[in-house]
């Protein structure tokens, strides 16, 4: 017999997806690579104090955690981090160096042992990311990160090596510096196959990665120094997200020049299209190709989502795996013709993947998806794209309320929330998410709005938000709002706003420049340009707001007027502020100034700081209390009765 279906009205559904079943389930395995014939990559603990662990499956298809806790495989380099483990076979077991969170420094591992550091303690600061051992010199090269002063911006990065013996852990002059500091920002170094010739990205202020990049490439001398460093792809305006050498020493890399992220062998293009090879290099390490023995290329690409395929560079032709997954993050791996990599889907988490690339098969194999939950209580979305101001496209991911039990009056109209993701320069992808479901599945819909500036859809896409940060992903979200409240999907007097880092500046933006909302949640957001703009962040977005804003001394007033900060006054709807004590990105400074501009106004709001989360909450309880009281300021403000909801109190 099927189940009862009853009406109860809009977010008052009861449902098993609650705050520690999302949070359990946050974040994703990262960092894929082959050790030998088998697969490794690093995956979260929210249990455990958010930590990231380094897994490992064995010949026999069994998982292993390879460093107990509270080792935390995870870097800092330009904060946001980097590839942070690299290992090779041995008979007496893999040689491991991976990057410990809490002190920045290098380790080296072999099991049955204990992690032995390769690099110092700095007062300073030093941070190390993309190892990659040349155990025939006794070193691993990767990426150093070295403060030089007190400041956000006092930093330094090279390439470096640094000795497997362990000397550099009492001796910085022991780690050989490969590059000099020209640039402010380079990747760590690919290597032909013979050994001669190393590529890597390095980029300046006030350029993101995204905007420009350089391609260098230098010979290796037999002492394993590297000369004659030449650009030979990308500039000012022309931004390469990765490259490699192909199987028969050829260079492999992803370049946007046509306006596309498209795949480039020696300069010349190998599969023209409207599509993305590549993407914005958040993180150091990022992988969306990986050359094959046999030529082929695997790929992961799309336009908006993205799919794993196999390439094949004589004819042009991309083969996709065939498997349910809709979306492929960007980290990759070969060995021999086996690829893998980590995909998801509206239906299943991501999950570890392997393919074959001659016979086209795919299956998972690692960090398998487990319904935690009867799917039937997964949010079912809906691809759409909407016209904005001036008939732009706007893309976005709709999520209508759903619950297998129950269903709406039917004169009621849900409430939605749109959610404005980070970046800005990123997306929304088209994966299940917990913390989705748990709001869909209590009868709240959800928007996810692609605003102008997201990636995915090519550079002019990307363009839209240039000098246009605060109005044009407004306008973009407030359009898919009142478009779902015009057309009869949601109730136009109970829509909220939501959204972290850059998008918590949307939503913060959103409700200080519309009357679209009747409420809003801001996590770890940006409200003070000037402020945030003038050493209040990191030195990897120290000038982004040049190319989102403009140049602080040609627009001083724009920095004014676009900050929420600014418009404090004009708030009167109830809002959540969520911050994480420890964040260095969007630091708690900014949330403090916001709440002093707003003073002794009667408007109900609640701020929950949280001590020892960064940019970005990472531990269990946190995600729980944030989830919880999100839902109860929607309760609250749209008079929905969710049963088991803590209240949250609104300061008035």
């Amino acid at each position: 017999m099927g189940k009862t279906v009853r009406t109860l009205a809009y977010g008052s559904w009861p449902s098993p997806i609650d705050a520690a079943l999302a949070a359990a389930h946050d974040g994703h395995p990262e960092y894929v690579g082959f050790v030998g014939d088998e697969v490794w990559w690093t995956e979260p603990r929210p249990a455990e104090a958010g930590r990231r662990t380094l897994v490992r499956r064995h010949a026999d298809g069994r998982e292993e955690s390879v460093l107990p806790a509270p080792w935390n495989v995870r870097s800092r380099v330009i904060e946001y981090g980097g590839h942070p483990w690299a290992a090779l076979p041995g008979e007496d077991g893999p040689l491991v160096v991976f990057v410990n969170f809490a002190d920045q420094r290098l380790y080296r591992y072999e099991p049955g042992g204990e992690p032995r550091p390769l690099t110092p303690v700095s007062d300073v600061g030093l941070r190390w990311a993309e190892p990659r051992l040349r155990p025939e010199r006794g070193e691993v090269w990767c990426v150093l990160e070295e403060f030089t002063g007190p400041g956000p911006t006092d930093v330094r990065r090279v390439l470096a090596a640094v000795p497997l013996d362990g000397s550099a852990a009492r001796d910085r002059d022991a780690v050989r510096e490969l590059t000099d500091d020209r640039s402010r920002f380079v990747t760590g170094a690919r290597l032909s196959p013979d050994g001669r010739r190393a590529a890597w990205l390095a980029w300046d202020h006030p350029r993101m990665p995204w905007d420009g990049t350089e391609l260098l490439l230098a010979d290796v001398g037999p002492d394993g120094t590297l000369h004659g460093a030449r650009t030979v792809a990308g500039g000012p305006g022309e931004s390469v997200a990765q490259a490699d050498f192909t199987h028969d020493g050829r260079l492999l890399y992803a370049s946007d020049r046509s306006g596309w992220w498209n795949l480039y062998l020696d300069g010349d293009p190998l599969c023209p299209r409207e599509e993305e090879f590549g993407g914005a290099l958040w993180k150091l390490g990022m992988r969306w190709f990986a050359p094959l023995d046999s030529g082929l290329i695997a790929v992961v690409h799309g336009r908006g989502a993205t799919a794993l395929g196999i390439l094949d560079p004589e004819t042009g032709e991309v083969v996709d795996a065939a498997g349910p997954w809709t979306e492929f993050a960007a980290t990759l791996a070969a060995h021999g013709e086996r690829v893998v990599a980590v995909g998801a889907s509206p239906r299943s988490a991501y999950e570890v993947v392997e393919l074959d690339a001659r016979t086209g098969h795919a299956r998972v194999v690692g960090a398998e998806h487990d319904d935690a939950v009867d799917p039937a209580y997964y949010p079912e979305p809906q691809i759409r794209t909407f016209t904005g101001p001036d008939g732009r496209d706007i893309h976005a991911h709709i999520y209508p309320p759903h619950h297998p039990g129950r269903v709406a009056p039917a004169d009621e109209l849900p409430p939605y929330v749109v959610w404005a993701h980070g970046g800005p320069t990123s997306r929304a992808p088209l994966v299940l998410d917990l913390e989705i479901a748990y709001f869909t599945s209590r009868g709240i819909g959800v928007a996810e709005v692609d605003y102008g500036g997201s990636t995915g859809y090519g550079r002019a896409y990307r363009e839209r938000l240039r000098e246009q940060w605060g109005v044009v992903d407004v306008e973009d979200c407030a359009a898919v709002a009142l478009a779902l409240a015009d057309e009869g999907t949601a109730d136009r007097d109970r829509l909220a706003v939501r959204g972290g880092s850059a998008g918590g500046w949307t939503a913060a933006a959103s409700l200080t420049t519309t009357d679209v909302y009747a409420c809003g949640t801001i996590k770890y957001p940006i409200l003070d340009l000037t402020g945030w703009g003038t050493g209040e962040t990191h030195d990897f977005e120290s000038r982004y707001l040049e190319s989102l804003i403009g140049p602080l001394a040609d627009v001083p007033a724009r920095y004014t007027e676009r900050s929420p900060a600014t418009h404090a006054d004009r708030l009167h709807v109830p809002f959540l502020l969520l911050q994480g004590l420890d964040d260095v990105i969007c630091p708690p400074v900014q949330c403090e100034r916001f709440l002093a501009r707003l003073g002794n106004r009667p408007v109900p709001h609640a701020y929950l700081a949280f001590e020892g989360e960064g940019h970005g909450f990472r531990r269990a309880e946190t995600m729980v209390r944030a989830l919880e009281a999100e839902l109860s300021l929607y309760a609250q403000v749209f008079g929905l009765h969710p049963p088991g909801v803590p209240t949250l109190e609104l300061k008035k």
